[in-house]
């Protein structure tokens, strides 16, 4: 089993964690403008189904 053969430094284990958090917080700002943009209206290229279109596939008799 491989184990680390010496302690990781505190600068490091920073470095990374603070890469981690960069990463998670450039994608909750992607998220947060992709969703101010379809409920704007102005998105382009982003398709998603409208809920007034008649869906097939209901029982209707």
């Amino acid at each position: 089993m491989a184990v680390p053969k010496k302690k990781t430094s505190n600068q490091k284990r920073n470095q990374r964690r603070a890469t981690w958090n960069r990463k998670a917080h450039l994608a909750a700002q992607r998220a947060m403008s992709l969703g101010k943009a379809v409920l704007s209206g102005r998105a382009r290229g982003f398709h998603y189904p409208m809920g007034d279109e008649d869906e097939e596939g209901e029982g209707e008799s």
